[in-house]
């Protein structure tokens, strides 16, 4: 078993490798679908995004989904952020161990940009009306502990964007796995991300009527439809690796550090760090970098608490992103383990 469980490790990393994720200046800023980036659950947030190898729970469903491999209960979060000019963003997962079978998981993550005034050429300061976009991407996670050093975990998502008469969906999928070597601490993970086909919008709001040539005065004009360019996802791979600082009865220290190479943009690089004192209280901070010259994200802070409830716990998360041009992103996490 544990012989087989390397093989699918060592062939999940050969498998990701092959993948083309080195961008060019050509790619930058030409994958749609971005509301696949936008992270779930504070926790890891408040570390820059660097977790990746030592995610565990509910929020691995974002993160990295083998690390739900190790659960052992069942989990629930949900979380909501206002996002850059006030789009707001609401995500829910559940989480349960399904006993030998291993671990499935469903969330959800829901955009709304709000009310935008609807013009057209004949009335470009408006038309009186209004649309609302609207953005959902639902996944469905399976994860196993393969033996108690190997986890795997991939998850399925369908993409669904709706902008005033056109639409656009789609599917993409998450494939992680974390090895614990179980020497001093340390502990590696991999995932690829937001991996699927292209993407395109159809619907009515590309009709158009236009005057067929040649035809008497007063021949109605005709209806076409234009096709829209298809797009593709903001896939992306990510190694990464864990530490842990300080293993005591009441305290705890971890420290993190990834690597992200994107097929849309430059690379970015993400450290972070977590201190737990008698696994209740939490403090977190982070970092990312990019080598592009304006990045708008760089420090993350953040804390969390974790309280008894019964025969349950209740979890408050939360984080703090500095966003160079726009406000601050703040996140806030509730989560039930039971």
């Amino acid at each position: 078993m544990k012989t087989l469980s390397m093989i699918l490790a060592v062939g999940l990393i050969l498998f990701c490798a092959s993948v083309p994720y080195a961008a060019n200046d050509n790619q930058f800023g030409t994958a749609g679908a971005q509301e696949l980036r936008i992270p779930m659950g504070a926790r890891n947030i408040a570390m820059a995004g660097a977790g990746i190898a030592g995610v565990t729970g509910v929020d691995a469903v974002y993160w990295n989904p083998a690390g739900l491999g190790s659960l052992q209960s069942t989990q629930a979060s949900l979380s909501h952020l206002n996002y850059l000019l006030d789009v707001d963003v609401n995500t829910g997962a559940v989480a349960t161990q399904l006993g030998s079978m291993g671990v499935m998981a469903f969330s959800i993550k829901v955009l709304s940009v709000g009310d935008i005034p609807v013009t057209t050429e004949q009335n470009p300061e408006g038309t009186g009306e209004f649309f609302a976009p609207s953005m959902a991407v639902v996944g469905l996670t399976y994860a196993r502990q393969l033996t108690d050093r190997v986890s795997f975990g991939a998850t399925g998502m369908f993409i669904n964007e709706d902008i005033h008469r056109v639409r656009a969906s789609g599917v993409a999928f998450d494939f992680g796995f974390l090895y614990d070597p179980q020497w001093q601490g340390l502990r590696f993970g991999a995932v690829m991300k937001n991996y699927g086909p292209d993407m395109s919008f159809a619907g009515s709001g590309f009709d158009k009527d236009v005057p067929l040539p040649g035809v008497d005065p007063g021949i109605p004009d005709k209806t076409v439809r234009t096709e829209s360019a298809a797009f593709e996802l903001p896939s992306y791979l990510q190694f990464g690796v864990s530490y842990d600082l300080i293993a005591q009865h009441e305290n705890h220290a971890v420290l993190y550090g990834s690597y992200q190479s994107n097929n849309y943009s430059n690379d970015e690089y993400r450290v972070g760090g977590e201190y737990g004192w008698r696994e209740s209280i939490f403090l977190r901070a982070g970092y990312v970098a990019s080598g592009l010259d304006k990045y708008i994200n760089d420090l993350t802070l953040g804390g969390g608490l974790r309280l008894k409830w019964g025969n349950a716990h209740l979890t408050l998360d939360y984080a703090w992103a500095n966003t160079d041009y726009f406000d601050a992103n703040q996140w806030l996490t509730l989560g039930l383990e039971f």
